[in-house]
């Protein structure tokens, strides 16, 4: 008599009466699509969930939110508006630590306006019925699950906000102080090589927003860039009249057409004469839409060439600086303990 295959020889008792797969084969099989089904549930779940908001539950602190395209006010936890602020303000593809720091970074500035509004103050006209709009320019980015996905694709989505995540969750809780109360955690991209102190930028002189030396962000693509104007363009933005000026004028170093008359502490212009008319630095770089105000020129022919080095106001956390710190082994609490002077990290108990 001929001898059964091995295969048919193992299964022998347990074959299904009614034909398919053994039942030992279908148990597995079950076993397998199960344990996938597990495992893969929190990536299935960010694929298809609905693009709305999460609602807040009882204990969790809730934020509005004045969206900033639509003028939609929502609601939403807090720690789930982190992910968004994060993903918004700084590239996903940094160390874990320096996105703990501006995980924490946001959730101090957001606390800080909403306990303002909490008083009764009111922030903004720009989001009187709201704690916060999503204008990075006038309070923090923010993006929703959505607008991750267009911006990184699906696959990279799946990571980077699970990675997010996991730096807000690691640091919940945890707030910036100083002297026991919430402080204004200003950040920007790239100092240049060098943070400032709050008073060259604005009004005050605040004791936790002093300039340190930053030597982390070289690799930073708007470390050094270059703008370069016509000089009737110049005139155009400055108000000025200096383009009908002959080249002769451009090279007397005795009366020069434009003199820094200032500097920063830091080494970023301060005052900035053209012609008969004196501006600030922050007056050039927004008019001119310079990426800092550490900028250097040169006059070639009708045209001038700005030299600039930095990215954003330069007060606070540097980010590209953070992420050198957090490459080189150090954590949150040392990025943020350094960039923002005599601060203390603590639980948010109120």
């Amino acid at each position: 008599m001929a001898l059964k295959p091995r295969f048919f020889h193992m299964y022998d008792k347990e074959i299904n009466p009614q034909g398919g797969l053994p039942v030992k084969k279908w148990s597995w099989l079950c076993l397998v699509i199960l344990l996938l089904i597990v495992g893969l549930y929190p990536l299935i779940e960010q694929i298809f969930k609905p693009f709305g908001f999460v609602k807040v539950k009882t204990g969790e602190i809730p934020v509005t939110v004045k969206l900033h395209d639509s003028g939609k006010i929502v609601t939403m936890p807090l720690e789930k508006y982190l992910i968004g602020v994060v993903a918004a303000e700084m590239p996903a593809r940094f160390e874990i630590e320096a996105l703990k720091a501006q995980a924490v970074a946001a959730r101090t500035y957001a606390l800080k306006k909403i306990e303002l509004r909490r008083r009764g103050a009111v922030t903004s006209s720009m989001h009187k019925d709201a704690d916060l709009c999503t204008n990075p320019i006038h309070c923090q980015g923010w993006l929703s699950d959505k607008e991750m996905k267009d911006k990184w694709g699906l696959w990279r989505y799946l990571y980077y906000r699970r990675k997010i995540a996991r730096a807000v969750e690691a640091t919940k809780g945890i707030v910036i102080t100083y002297k026991g109360r919430l402080i204004d955690p200003v950040y920007h991209s790239t100092s240049g090589g060098r943070t400032e102190n709050s008073e060259e930028v604005w009004k005050f002189k605040i004791p936790y927003l002093r300039s340190v030396v930053c030597k982390w962000d070289k690799d930073a693509p708007k470390y050094r860039t270059k703008q370069v104007y016509s000089l009737h363009e110049l005139d155009r933005r400055l108000g000025t009249d200096v383009a009908a000026l002959p080249a002769a004028a451009w090279k007397d170093q005795r009366r020069p057409v434009m003199k820094v008359e200032k500097f920063t502490s830091s080494g970023r212009v301060k005052l900035l004469r053209v012609g008969n008319k004196l501006f600030s630095g922050t007056e050039v770089r927004r008019l001119l839409g310079l990426n800092s105000t550490n900028f250097s020129w040169q006059v070639e022919g009708d045209q001038i060439i700005f030299t600039v080095t930095g990215n954003g106001h330069g007060v606070g956390m540097c980010q590209y600086g953070a992420n050198g710190l957090a490459r080189e082994g150090k954590n949150y609490q040392y990025i943020l303990t350094y960039y923002y002077t005599g601060v203390k990290l603590e639980k948010y108990n109120k």
